[in-house]
């Protein structure tokens, strides 16, 4: 090991983390070329190819590694939160209907194509510019890539480092949910912890808000299965000796660094249009269900796998580093330049979903995080069965009357794939939020309540 490996979690959660191959990956995380400061795993953490998901890692800039494996094959998967002016008992008796009018007006599961088939000219368009080519097509409006992390775009995308394989699979899935863990979720703010940054945030008690999570679909994962392919067989032109191939990887000031930071960056594009073209789907969705009046803004989008230079104290100065986050939410604290003026004072807001039948959070970066993780915390529950596992122990049709009892109206594409998707496949949301938030690597602002849930 290069340097230590440090995990998030509490005693009680670490019985589990051993059970899998995530230690193992962090370890090996530790030894990779120009790796800085520490190898961490958030509380989340669980196995993924050659990272851990819930990694986050920062390598030497420009020398250091990049590796495709530390970002992940769903680039950019991210989540966005949509804030509503209706409040809980506005959708009493609606529940059943919105979900319907949400499943039928967002193509989701796999195969299903969406609204556009981009020509070439057009895909390479939003794969360098992102969300605000999508919004030039009325599909949003100006100040939505505002609220968006990056304003919605990485401005060094390359559209030529992108194979004609990954543009051909993307081509017509601009505006899709996908299958797996994809959802669009309406949810309740069930409580509030800060209610100053609340009230900055614009959420308040029983208000109705919609999470949006999804990303590059197949071009993202085309993107990534070239470049780890690519690297593999330059491993041993640069001199690298990995513990375990699944971390391929190139210096990043190299040709193949080069090329693959700049096809994830316009991967990245893709998933933040397509989340763009989402948010079209459910401000339409709201508009016929509650009326014109009903509007839609966004509070913030946050991207879990992806890889940025930014610059971090470490060892007491401060250097620019290649900072790989996979199954991870960047969390900067207040007066961070990157911040709009909106969440300057208060750090930048944290999205964190939990599964279908259990609470979301809303959360804000800190100083803390900037200190001892990188400006970074957690995405999400985290596994702690596999999809196959959860299939053989639940079945899709009962799990989805016990949640109806529970007043979550739940819409998808596949039955099987709902069982992969059950809370109890998932640590608990709650115990996760609490590491971070005792750690300090964010803050609670406010819990959310499933009420609908539209799965891929």
């Amino acid at each position: 090991m290069l340097v230590p490996a440090r995990i998030f979690a509490s005693q009680k959660m670490l019985g589990k983390i051993f059970r899998d191959k995530s230690l193992e990956q962090l370890i090996n995380v530790a030894t990779l070329p120009g790796i800085q400061g520490q190898a961490l795993a958030m509380p989340d953490v669980h196995e993924g190819y050659g990272f851990p998901i819930g990694g986050v890692a920062a390598t030497e800039y420009p020398d250091g590694v990049i590796s495709p494996g530390g970002i992940g094959y769903d680039i950019n998967c991210g989540v966005r939160l949509l804030k509503s002016e209706l409040v809980v008992r506005d959708l009493e008796h609606h529940q059943g209907l919105l979900s319907k009018t949400l499943f039928e007006n967002i193509p989701s599961g796999v195969g299903r194509g969406g609204r556009l088939k981009l020509d070439d000219k057009k895909l390479n368009e939003i794969l360098s510019n992102g969300a605000s080519r999508i919004i030039e097509e009325d599909f949003g409006e100006k100040k939505d890539t505002r609220f968006l992390e990056s304003g919605g775009v990485l401005k060094n995308a390359d559209p030529t480092k992108v194979s004609q394989q990954a543009k051909d699979r993307g081509r017509d899935q601009l505006g899709t949910l996908g299958a797996g863990n994809h959802f669009v979720e309406v949810d309740v703010v069930d409580e509030l912890y800060d209610v100053e940054i609340a009230k900055v945030f614009g959420l308040s008690e029983n208000q109705v808000v919609i999470l949006i999570h999804t990303g590059s679909r197949g071009l993202g994962h085309q993107v990534a299965t070239d470049y780890i392919r690519l690297m593999l067989s330059k491993l041993s032109a640069y001199k690298i000796s990995l513990p375990d191939r699944e971390l391929a990887c190139s210096p990043f000031s190299s040709k193949e660094g080069q090329d693959y930071f700049n096809a994830m960056a316009a991967a990245a594009n893709f998933a933040w249009a397509n989340r763009q073209l989402i948010t079209f789907e459910v401000r339409k969705s709201f508009e016929q269900m509650f009326g014109t009046k009903t509007k839609l803004s966004i509070l913030y989008d946050v991207a879990h796998n992806i890889a940025k230079v930014e610059e971090h104290e470490i060892d007491g100065k401060i250097k620019k580093v290649i900072v790989h986050r996979k199954g991870a939410t960047r969390a900067f604290g207040p007066n961070h330049p990157d911040l709009v003026e909106e969440y300057k004072k208060t750090g930048q807001p944290v999205i964190i979903p939990g599964s279908m039948g259990t609470a979301s959070y809303v959360l804000v970066g800190t100083d803390e995080a900037m200190n001892i993780s990188f400006g970074s915390t957690c995405h999400g529950a985290g596994r702690r069965m596999s999809r196959h596992a959860a299939k053989k122990e639940i079945q899709g049709k009962k799990l989805k009357a016990e949640l109806e009892k529970e007043g979550i109206f739940i819409q998808a594409g596949s039955i099987r794939g709902l069982a992969e998707e059950a809370p109890v496949a998932y640590k608990d949301i709650n115990d996760v939020i609490d590491v971070v938030h005792q750690a300090g690597i964010a803050k609670k602002v406010a819990k959310l309540r499933p009420v609908v849930v539209v799965k891929g």
